[in-house]
């Protein structure tokens, strides 16, 4: 049989069981095994404790980072249940952690808002951990169960007598399974920080047991204090967040906003406590009801002067909070991050309008000072459409007249392209000289880039630097962006190790925050990392990254020749190449928009107009900085 011949067969296919799915493609369920997919094990914990708060049962948790990088996660919720299941016949806890698609968040009478619907949240945590340990506090009693990679190695015990309930996991994930098992507290921090922001009712402790750093969130003002934390040191416009809370048709909707004097809008979504970062049909119904609403309290007080009002007009100097509770979520995949409920769209537009509505009628010089603010950006948009007008007309002749600064590559396939943001043209001389000109293009990039928080799409526009930088990606930028005209998927900021390159990197990462975010929703996005010594003994020669793992590896060591790269451009073309652009050596790292609401916040700190917020924050992280020159 030819079936025979190929070694396909009934034999061939495979069923994977219990927890195997998970441990087979963990990237499936926690969106990859980095950085990123070792913190979100800790969501996962923590939306499971959330999820009792929102049902009003839990409201204190507890997250501890312990001194081998296991995590605890504590609640003083109703506690997992643990009598035996009448179908499965095992306690309701072993069940929860070792299958998908089980638990609670299906019966709408026992969870009438959750975040975590798909059932498999904790059990994966279960599946990924080297050590897993449950403790529940229920019926007056303590019940406890260990489990190794989602097997369990003991049976559900009591262990004790209590007057009180909730539940506690403690996990230490699979170093095997994980490019690096060590927690970021800064990551965790801002986590937490944004649940405590979005459930007034919740109070939660972060302590880390490595350093004995530990923080408490709790905030009685829930999302206005949110607004009021993300527009610290910015002129704002209404003196304080416009809010409300209403219902209908089951779903809750609570939105917070206001106006700053900025040239940038930040608009932060959620549904149940999830961040939608890609946001979805809560945040459609929302921009429409807003546009619609600015324009027709306008036009009722002859203050168009002319001039037509657009969504991106109403965005510029905005700050939002919306944040949902819904019952059936129907979110775009497994990391939850747009949401896809058709019927919200209309009525959170509905309840948008109708809050509006009342606030512009009820304070109308707040309404004319919005008015104000969108009508000047309104005008600052018109010069920018000229500037997009040339710049258009630039990018139809992108075969011919691409920069003269950019040394392209033959690939023309972006798939199979490179673009690498070079600090300097001696760097950039470098890079050329070491680059592989089939698959690697290389664009130098003269002094400091503008700072675009400070600036409009018009000066952005016309900036030398940005209008080369734009041609030659391809895709144009703002309302004008098309992800379909980009020439490269990789695209690569390569800067000093030092202050200034930092400051440029900075720099660079604002504009493609601002302007071309789906470069890096897609991925495309990266940064560079060089090493900052040389290190050579003979024909030998070894790189390395920072000043203490420099420390480490010359320790008893003789005749160890070290040369230290103060820039890009004191490497030859070789040494770039070997160290920072072949893709079989080099390190790079993917920039993400893992927490959207976390970076917008810095970039407003660090690139705005206020002195003391950027102050605090140099004053809090100094002792973080590594690397510094002076």
């Amino acid at each position: 049989m030819e079936q025979a011949k190929t070694g396909y067969m009934a034999d061939s296919i495979q069923v994977l069981e219990g927890l195997e799915p998970v441990q087979k493609n963990p990237a499936m369920f926690i969106g990859d095994t980095g950085e990123r997919g070792l913190h979100h094990l800790v969501s996962e914990a923590v939306d499971n404790a959330i999820d009792e708060s929102l049902q009003g049962f839990c409201k204190h948790i507890k997250v501890t980072i312990h001194k081998d990088n296991s995590v605890s996660v504590e609640d003083d919720g109703r506690g997992i249940p643990v009598d035996i299941h009448p179908q499965y016949k095992k306690p309701a806890v072993e069940l929860v952690l070792t299958t998908l698609h089980s638990g609670g968040k299906f019966d709408k009478k026992i969870y009438q808002v959750s975040g975590g619907l798909h059932g498999v949240g904790i059990s994966c945590v279960n599946a990924l951990s080297k050590g897993f340990k449950v403790v529940v506090k229920r019926d007056g009693k303590i019940y406890s169960q260990d489990f190794i990679l989602g097997k369990k190695i003991n049976e559900l015990q009591i262990i004790g007598e209590c007057n009180e309930t909730g539940t506690k996991v403690t996990f230490l994930p699979d170093d095997h399974i994980f490019e690096k098992v060590e927690y970021n507290y800064d990551i965790l921090y801002k986590r937490l920080r944004e649940l405590a922001f979005l459930n007034k009712s919740i109070k939660i402790e972060l302590k880390d047991e490595r350093s004995n750093e530990e923080d408490t969130f709790q905030y009685s003002g829930g999302i206005k204090e949110f607004v009021q934390h993300l527009d610290k040191g910015k002129e704002i416009i209404t003196k304080e967040p416009i809010y409300f809370e209403k219902a209908k048709d089951g779903l809750k909707v609570e939105v917070a906003l206001q106006y700053n004097g900025g040239y940038t809008g930040s608009l932060l979504s959620f549904v149940n406590s999830i961040n939608t970062v890609e946001g979805g049909t809560h945040e459609q119904g929302f921009r429409i009801a807003l546009t619609r609403i600015i324009n027709n309290y306008a036009l009722k007080y002859n203050l168009l002067d002319g001039m037509k009002i657009t969504g991106d007009d109403v965005k510029e100097g905005l700050t939002a909070i919306i944040s949902i509770k819904i019952p059936n979520p129907q979110f775009e995949g497994q990391t939850k991050t747009k949401l896809g409920n058709s019927d919200v769209r209309g009525i959170v537009s509905s309840l948008t309008n109708d809050a509006l509505e009342s606030f512009f009628e009820e304070n109308p010089s707040i309404g004319k000072s919005i008015i104000g603010k969108v009508l000047t950006a309104a005008r600052a948009r018109e010069a920018a459409r000229k500037a997009r007008e040339l710049t258009r007309r630039k990018s139809l002749l992108d075969k011919c007249r691409l920069p003269g600064k950019l040394a392209d590559c033959q690939e023309k396939d972006p798939s199979k392209s490179e673009l690498f943001l070079v600090e300097g043209d001696s760097a950039g001389g470098s890079a050329i000289g070491g680059r592989d000109r089939k698959s690697q293009a290389i664009l130098p990039l003269k002094g400091k880039v503008l700072n675009v928080e400070k600036s409009r799409l018009d000066k952005v526009l016309s900036n030398k630097e940005l209008k080369t930088l734009i041609t030659a990606i391809g895709t144009n930028i703002s309302d004008e962006f098309d992800i379909n005209k980009i020439r490269y998927h990789k695209i690569i900021i390569m800067a000093d190790k030092d202050v200034d390159g930092g400051h440029i990197c900075t720099l660079l990462l604002t504009f493609f925050y601002r302007y071309m975010r789906p470069l890096i929703e897609k991925g495309y996005l990266y940064v560079a990392i060089p090493p900052l010594y040389s290190v050579s003994k003979g024909k030998q020669k070894w790189y390395i990254d920072d000043e203490n793992k420099l420390k480490e590896f010359v320790r008893n060591k003789d005749g160890l020749v070290i040369q230290r790269f103060k820039g890009l451009g004191e490497m030859n073309p070789e040494q770039l190449l070997e160290t920072t652009m072949d893709p079989k050596n080099r390190r790079l790292k993917r920039v993400t928009l893992e927490d959207a609401a976390i970076a917008d916040e810095i970039f407003s700190i660090l690139m705005g107009d206020q002195v003391e917020p950027r102050r605090e924050f140099i004053q809090k992280h100094a002792k973080e900085v590594k690397n510094l020159d002076v």
